[in-house]
């Protein structure tokens, strides 16, 4: 990964081997090095505060590396839809600072029926003009470089998506991060509790010594429960699993957008509102009932390297076994080979995605203490809300002015 293996610093010791207290002080400290807390970190550094991250484990092996690396900006609703496009400029510019790949690549939204592309058509028209385009099955075969037609009745291109590559941008950006004057990322450090501050506004307490800073950001994903399990009680937090594979490939084959299907348009907000949603859950539940079982989203993305990610499944539990269901990624597997009309796929790899889920709200941004906030993106939009709900959260609890340089 790349940068993505920073060490961690060990500034703790004194020479006689006692912890020093506080060990750092910093304007702000963000617990998590996962998308979110990255970009919460990333915004502070940028508005001149000295920012400070800490994570429990040894490099990023969490939801931020686990998915599609797709920013699926137009097909969020309402404030989600607001958060979306608020972080898309972030995106762009932090890749072209931390130099990691970004493409403004859209994504490619396949209809197999008239009533999937009539769904596309609504969606199109409710949107500005040249965000969505209704395409013609043969546009959409030149786009996934298939030879023919069959089974494609049309589809929809959406402009503002992007794609990141999952397995690299969190540890690049956190490598770049710390590398920038007033900050630090220290990684294989783990909170362990918050309180008030003596010289700054707030305190945190890891396993590396004592944190104190004027802001803390807790952004720690699925694992509320570990650090504040009534919260997540009140916000009725699950753990969304999803089963994910790795696989190459057609021969000289290049999708540069994410490729989205029937299945996505019954799990996205904006989709979901369109007029024809109840009529495409009727006809995918009666010819794909399969789908519906396993809580399918079929789509896919391309690494740079060539890889293509498939999948997913959904299914959801407060603790989530380890245990993949062979017969589960055999329905994903041969329903993403029908988009692309292969017999099968090569697969190299195939993992447990992990995500924060509720039924009460997408996101869970919460002042537990002075200066002491808890934020949970608790659906599967963390990539792509990420910035924006960083800056809406910043702009909401300014700091006065940078209160000292980052000591370490």
């Amino acid at each position: 990964m790349g940068p993505a293996n920073i060490n961690a610093v060990n500034i703790f010791e004194t020479k006689s081997g006692a912890t020093a207290e506080p060990v750092a002080s910093t304007d702000v400290l963000v617990v998590g090095a996962g998308i979110i807390g990255l970009a919460h970190a990333a915004l502070a550094q940028q508005a001149g505060l000295s920012v400070t991250v800490i994570e429990r484990d040894h490099r990023a092996v969490g939801a931020s590396v686990r998915n599609f690396g797709h920013a699926c900006i137009t097909a969020q609703h309402g404030d989600l839809y607001d958060l979306a496009q608020a972080g898309r400029s972030h995106w762009l510019d932090f890749s072209a600072k931390a130099g990691f790949w970004a493409i403004e690549a859209g994504a490619l939204v396949v209809a197999a029926t008239e009533t999937e592309l009539q769904l596309l058509r609504e969606f199109s028209e409710s949107r500005p003009e040249g965000q969505v385009s209704v395409l013609g099955a043969e546009e959409v075969r030149a786009k996934l470089g298939r030879e023919n037609t069959d089974g494609i009745r049309g589809g929809a291109f959406l402009a503002d998506d992007l794609r990141v590559d999952p397995r690299s941008t969190v540890g690049t950006l956190a490598g770049w991060l710390h590398e920038q004057e007033g900050a630090a990322v220290h990684f294989n450090t783990a909170a362990l509790g918050f309180g008030q501050g003596s010289e700054r506004r707030a305190r945190v307490n890891t396993s590396r010594g004592d944190f104190e800073a004027d802001q803390v950001y807790i952004c720690v994903g699925h694992d509320v429960d570990y650090l504040f399990p009534q919260i997540a009680a009140e916000h009725r937090i699950e753990r969304c699993a999803l089963q994910m594979t790795a696989a190459g490939a057609p021969e000289s084959t290049t999708i540069v957008p994410a490729v989205l299907t029937a299945t996505s348009m019954l799990r996205y907000d904006a989709f979901t509102h369109m007029p024809s949603a109840s009529a495409l859950r009727v006809e995918v539940a009666e010819a794909h009932p399969d789908l519906l079982g396993i809580g399918a989203n079929v789509m896919f993305t391309q690494r740079p390297d060539g890889t293509l990610l498939l999948g997913d499944s959904h299914s959801y539990d407060l603790t989530q076994d380890p245990f993949l269901d062979e017969s589960t990624s055999g329905i994903l597997l041969r329903a993403a080979a029908k988009v692309l009309d292969v017999e099968s796929f090569a697969t190299t790899e195939r993992w447990q995605g992990i995500y924060a889920s509720s039924d009460v709200s997408p996101v869970l941004v919460r002042d537990i203490g002075e200066a002491i906030t808890l934020v949970s993106v608790t659906s599967g939009i963390g990539m792509t809300i990420s910035f924006g709900l960083a800056e809406a959260n910043l702009t909401a609890r300014p700091l006065p002015r940078p209160t000292a340089a980052l000591t370490r």
